[in-house]
C-alpha cells in the first residue's frame, strides 16, 4: 500500500512539473512574439532613418487592424510596449527565458524613470 501512495505522489509530481514547464513555455514564446513586433514596429518606423517620421501613426493602423481580431493585447498602449521591449532588449538572444512579459514590463517601465540602467549595471 505504501509504494502505490509513493507512485501516486510521484506521477503527480510530474504533472505538476510538466504543466509548469507547459506555461514557462508558452509564457517564453508569447514574449518572444511582443519582442518580434517590437523589431518589426521599429524597422517599419525608421526606414532606415536615424528618427521615425510617422510612429504614431503606424501604431494607431496597426491596433485598429489587430485588436479585432486579436483583442486588447494589441491596444495602441500594448503595441507601444511591445515597440519599448525591442528597443530596450535589441538582441533577441541576450531575453532572459527566466522571467515573463510581465516582469519584462516591470523591467520597461523602471527603464524609463531611468532606474534599469543601473540595475544592468549592476547586474553584469
Amino acid at each position: 500500500m505504501l509504494s502505490d501512495q509513493t507512485l501516486v505522489s510521484d506521477i503527480k509530481a510530474i504533472i505538476a512539473q510538466s504543466k509548469e514547464n507547459a506555461v514557462r513555455a508558452v509564457d517564453h514564446q508569447r514574449t518572444l512574439m511582443y519582442w518580434h513586433i517590437g523589431q518589426r514596429i521599429f524597422e517599419q518606423e525608421q526606414e532606415g532613418k536615424e528618427r521615425a517620421d510617422y510612429g504614431k501613426y503606424i501604431i494607431k493602423y496597426l491596433s485598429a487592424e489587430l485588436q479585432p481580431e486579436f483583442g486588447s493585447g494589441f491596444s495602441s498602449r500594448q503595441l507601444n510596449w511591445y515597440r519599448q521591449f525591442y528597443r530596450t532588449f535589441p538582441i533577441v538572444s541576450t531575453l532572459w527565458t527566466q522571467l515573463s512579459w510581465s516582469q519584462y514590463k516591470l523591467l520597461l517601465s523602471l527603464s524609463s524613470e531611468g532606474l534599469f540602467k543601473g540595475i544592468l549595471n549592476a547586474i553584469n
